[in-house]
């Protein structure tokens, strides 16, 4: 057996009997929603330190959990806290739990992350969804033998974001008078934040927006045939764009006092997926 899958399984059988309920909606909260879970009917909490090889997330605000409950009425699974290539883990563990939560039934994957604008019309605070990526700056987690079980070998990236998904996004924003802006994203690896010079290749290459995570999630999610959203909080300018160094510190204070409207704009969302 595949080694990958083998140890997906193994994840799976730790926890199988403290899964409460078939997840609809997998949820992966970036910085700023690490607090998601006080606004939801929470069931059920899991440590992933209680799951049998699983990456443990190493990154301040990240809590690592998964988060079981209710959001409205459509059952959710919340990743509270995400792994990240940069942590120094494989690609393929980095992934791992959006394989893990569509084996416990999930059908959807909201993506949220924080990230630097690059596109000039973007400010600190705003929020981008994704329409497309781009994922040449970051390791393909789908290198190496095809797990059959998953997906095809050469699966199809011409609609990885769902446009249905993205069209209720857009009437939960406008209904709720929240600015969304549109646009692609890259990962790049981190964890050091880019060069000016990296940001001016981005620009030129048609990217709105960069960041460390997402986009190899979306192509796990992708391979198994998971319909994807995302949306990504601009928690601050690319390098070169402002005269302030870079810092986590104020990726996360962006990002917090971004998190009232972002929670609206995710749980209003996802409570309408229910009819898509």
């Amino acid at each position: 057996m595949n080694a990958v899958y083998e140890k997906m399984l193994r994840c799976y059988d730790s926890i199988r009997d403290r899964i409460p309920f078939e997840p609809e909606v997998a949820l992966i909260l970036g910085s700023g929603l690490g607090d998601y879970a006080d606004d939801i009917r929470v069931v059920s909490t899991l440590s992933y330190h209680d799951i049998d090889g699983f990456p443990v997330s190493t990154v301040p605000g990240h809590k690592g959990q998964f988060i079981f409950g209710y959001v409205g009425e459509v059952p959710v699974v919340c990743m509270q806290g995400r792994v990240h290539f940069y942590e120094g883990y494989p690609i393929t563990d980095v992934v791992l739990p959006v394989r893990l939560m569509k084996l416990m039934g999930a059908k959807i994957l909201f993506l949220t992350n924080a990230s630097g604008g690059i596109n000039l019309d973007f400010s600190a605070g705003d929020f981008m969804m994704l329409t497309d990526h781009v994922a040449t700056f970051a390791p393909n987690p789908l290198i190496g033998q095809n797990i059959d079980e998953l997906g095809t070998r050469f699966p199809d990236m011409s609609a990885v974001y769902d446009p249905k998904l993205q069209q209720i996004i857009r009437r939960v924003a406008a209904d709720n008078g929240i600015d969304l802006k549109e646009g692609v994203y890259a990962q790049l690896t981190g964890p050091s934040f880019e060069s000016p010079a990296e940001i001016k290749m981005l620009s030129k290459l048609g990217i709105d927006a960069v960041g460390m995570s997402t986009v190899c999630e979306a192509i796990a999610a992708n391979h198994m045939g998971m319909r994807i959203c995302a949306i990504s909080c601009v928690c601050n300018l690319a390098a070169g764009l402002s005269e302030n160094p870079l810092t986590h510190e104020e990726v996360q204070e962006a990002a917090n006092a971004a998190a009232p409207k972002f929670k609206k704009l995710v749980s209003e969302s996802i409570i309408r997926f229910a009819t898509a």
